[in-house]
């Protein structure tokens, strides 16, 4: 049979800035989200200008939070994964005080998931930050940020110690490699040295709030989460083989220091032989010793390919980052590989790698969908895409892999993070707003919603082996 643990959680997965709009209420501050209107990859505006975002709205979760997390538990979910807007808590980033508005939010929207028996997961910073700390500061470049996001942590960690017992630092850590503005806020063009070194302040920052969690929240449990960019060799070559455990290592080795308390032995070869020099105290390097996390979290979306024959020029851009596409696999509309045996291959990977429980907390297929008339939407290639990869996720606990828990990727449809569209949807629940800014909000329930449904109260009997 193909039951999951029965302590399994099950749920879903969405960020602050991705559905909550209400960008400038209750006095929230401009985060680096908020002048980024068109995504990561739509560049940078001022504010003063008067130019809105399809973000400024979003699918207005901020004020429709308790509808949603009503169809979330109708589906069943023990688990909801949201974020903290860091810039609702303290709007500047340095303030002495946090703003009271903002914190009195998160206490609304974590009671209302409790009531419903719906365990909230938090992210501190999940692809935003204020927007004064890198105007101010110069972002994560500058080492005094790790004492203002330490305050940030720890205030929340004080106010919401008795509902919050699941944490996560920072969201796909590893994307500062490839959108280093909207992950330790550097601007585009940032030198490898700038950035490595911005990433190894938040770094520490992760360990020293991952210590704090553990004074605060003796119950707690806190993670790390990462993008899981894997890749395969293109061919079956010594070189390809070699070229593909380095391009791994380029993202893994975020895991290795928040699991394992120092930098890999790979990781300081490639500072020498890039002149890279970081600025590392005695005491980082005991923060990262004594404050590792204690579980793995990770997306998943697609897999990709390595090679060293620069001849081949056909690539895929998947999730921020360029790979190499795999011809043995379809794509999603958006040019994404689709692998569902690679849930498999990433999970055991990590876990011979950590010996950590997992999380898998991004998990999903953006698609087109069509509301027909009646309100519905048949979602079966969302169905087929879930289906196959759950269904990896359970041969890979049968392998003896600890899973904690699962959260799909946009339970409902929200504005996606690299473009800033609303037509990209993930959801089990339909939102009636377009790329314009049209529409009621109304939420429909799609096909998928109720597969999803039945899924979870069979804790998984109900997935076969493919669609």
């Amino acid at each position: 049979m193909k039951r999951f643990p029965d302590n399994f959680y099950w749920g879903g997965a969405i960020a602050a800035n991705q559905v909550e709009g209400a960008w400038n209420q209750d006095g929230k501050g401009l985060s680096t989200s908020d002048v980024q209107p068109k995504g990561i990859f739509g560049g940078v505006i001022a504010r003063k200008e008067n130019v809105s975002s399809i973000k400024d709205v979003a699918i207005d979760f901020y004020h429709r939070y308790p509808e949603d997390i009503k169809l979330f538990a109708e589906m069943g979910f023990t688990c909801l994964r949201v974020s903290i807007a860091w810039a609702r808590i303290f709007p500047d980033g340095d303030e002495q005080t946090p703003n009271e508005a903002g914190l009195a939010h998160y206490d609304r929207l974590f009671d209302e998931l409790l009531s419903h028996g719906i365990t909230p997961m938090v992210t501190l910073s999940h692809y935003e930050m204020p927007w004064n700390l890198v105007t101010r500061y110069h972002g994560w470049g500058n080492r005094l940020l790790i004492d203002l996001f330490v305050k940030y942590a720890e205030t929340v960690f004080e106010r919401y110690k008795d509902k919050v017992k699941l944490w996560l630092t920072f969201n796909e850590i590893n994307m500062s490699l490839h959108a280093p503005l909207t992950g330790v806020g550097l601007p585009e063009g940032s030198s490898q040295s700038e950035i490595y070194q911005a990433i190894h302040h938040q770094l520490v920052a992760s360990a020293v709030v991952v210590g704090k969690c553990h004074e605060i929240i003796s119950d707690a449990k806190i993670g790390n989460m990462l993008l899981g960019g894997l890749l395969y060799p293109l061919t079956c070559s010594p070189d390809d083989v070699l070229k593909a455990m380095e391009e791994n290592r380029g993202w893994l080795f975020f895991g290795d220091v928040q699991s394992r308390g120092c930098y890999p032995g790979y990781m300081l070869r490639f500072f020498r032989e890039n002149m890279i020099e970081l600025d590392i105290t005695e005491q980082d390097r005991e923060h990262l010793k004594t404050n590792t996390v204690d579980f793995i979290s990770f997306s998943y979306y697609n897999s990709g390919c390595a090679s060293t024959d620069d001849e081949i020029i056909e690539k895929s851009r998947g999730n921020i980052l360029s790979m190499i596409s795999n011809p043995l696999l379809p794509c999603s509309e958006w040019g994404w590989t689709i692998d569902a045996t690679g849930m498999r291959i990433l999970l055991n990977i990590l876990w011979d790698r950590y010996q950590k429980p997992l999380f898998i907390v991004e998990n999903g297929l953006g698609a087109k969908d069509t509301l027909k008339d009646d309100f519905t939407v048949d979602d079966d290639y969302r169905i087929a895409y879930l289906n196959n990869h759950l269904y990896q996720v359970y041969e890979a606990i049968e392998d003896g892999v600890d899973v904690m828990g699962y959260t799909s990727w946009g339970p409902i449809d929200l504005v996606s993070n690299s473009t800033a569209e609303l037509g990209k949807r993930y959801g089990f629940i339909y939102v009636n707003r377009d790329d314009k800014g049209h529409g009621d909000l109304a939420r429909y329930r799609k096909a998928s919603f109720y597969w999803y449904r039945d899924v979870i109260r069979s804790n998984g009997e109900t997935l076969v082996p493919k669609m």
